[in-house]
């Protein structure tokens, strides 16, 4: 299979405070918001969909689930973010298998990771295909 995009869809009962963490810190677009449903898009094939429970559907436990974004400039961001105030659940630092990140969480329990690419050291080069 080959996908045109893949996005995940959290059934939430936070669709609001969801909408509203990822506009204010991560600068989401909503290209749809029913109230229960929402869509957010973070640029070109990469977006995410929150949902109230419909039904018999129960919300989501998102617990050892991470969200990695990449972006050009993770010290700008880490800064960014810092100064509106959301706090780092894991320190801007580098890591060896050839990133340089750092972790917050959203209302959901779900942890993002912010990173950059850079080198990665030669016991981990091995590993890339």
């Amino acid at each position: 299979m080959l996908a045109q995009s893949l996005s995940p869809c959290i059934v939430t009962t936070k669709v609001a405070e969801s909408r509203d963490f990822y506009v204010k810190y991560f600068g989401a677009k909503i290209t749809f918001d029913c109230g229960w449903y929402i869509n957010l898009e973070f640029g070109k094939g990469a977006s995410l969909q929150f949902m109230a429970p419909q039904s018999d559907q129960t919300a989501c436990n998102p617990a050892g689930l991470t969200y990695n974004f990449c972006v050009a400039d993770v010290d700008a961001e880490f800064q960014a973010l810092a100064a509106s105030g959301l706090a780092a659940i894991m320190p801007l630092a580098d890591h060896p298998w050839g990133d340089r990140g750092f972790a917050v969480q959203d209302p959901n329990g779900v942890v993002l990771y912010i990173y950059s690419d850079r080198e990665p050291d030669a016991e981990f080069k091995q590993y890339y295909k």
